[in-house]
């Protein structure tokens, strides 16, 4: 246990800013907390490489946990729209982390013989799929206004150039776009702290 609780507190520190920084919007289409919540999957993937799967599996319990206190919270707060975070972002935003995390690690674990790049890289961008499709559209698309009819979402699905540019579709679908292509981008530049962190680690353990 000792060894995975450095990942712990930094999937924590990840998920308590990532919660505080999506409140703040970055241009059209983002939040802050876009740029700061991929790292989850930077952490996932490293404690993988080094102390294998059950060990990420765990640090990634410890990061739902401080994810649905964070969604705890965040319901209690009232805005001038109402509670900041609706059930539906409470919902979506834990099954998505969950989720995602755990198919990074499925992922990795098949293909952590591939080149050093190849594992990290193609699990994060699948989980980062993954976790984009499953929390915008519980969070905000139409077809699951079931979940809590309630919370109106109107705003998210009205119809808009994609991006701006592209064509026309629900709102909600330009800001799960963005967010998965800053994910993408994360993904990438964090191959630089993976093999560096990787490679102190195995220099230390020589």
């Amino acid at each position: 246990m000792p060894r995975i609780i450095p990942g712990v507190f930094a999937m924590a520190a990840i998920v308590m800013a990532s919660n505080v920084l999506v409140q703040f919007r970055f241009g059209e289409w983002l939040t802050l907390g876009a740029f700061t919540y991929p790292l989850a999957f930077l952490v996932t993937d490293v404690i993988n490489k080094l102390h294998g799967a059950r060990a990420a599996r765990r640090v990634v319990y410890a990061g739902f946990g401080v994810g649905v206190i964070c969604s705890a919270i965040g319901t209690l707060i009232v805005g001038e729209f109402g509670p900041l975070v609706t059930h539906r972002i409470v919902l979506g935003s834990g099954l998505a982390f969950l989720t995602a995390q755990l198919v990074d690690i499925a992922a990795f674990n098949r293909l952590r013989d591939q080149a050093w790049w190849y594992a990290p890289l193609a699990s994060t961008l699948v989980g980062s799929a993954l976790d984009t499709f499953l929390f915008f559209s519980i969070a905000f698309s139409a077809p699951m206004a079931f979940l809590e009819p309630m919370n109106d979402v109107g705003w998210a699905n009205r119809i808009l150039p994609l991006l701006g540019v592209g064509p026309a579709a629900p709102l909600w679908l330009s800001l799960a776009l963005a967010d998965w292509m800053v994910k993408i981008g994360v993904a990438l530049l964090a191959l630089v702290p993976y093999r560096r962190m990787i490679n102190a680690a195995e220099g230390h353990n020589a």
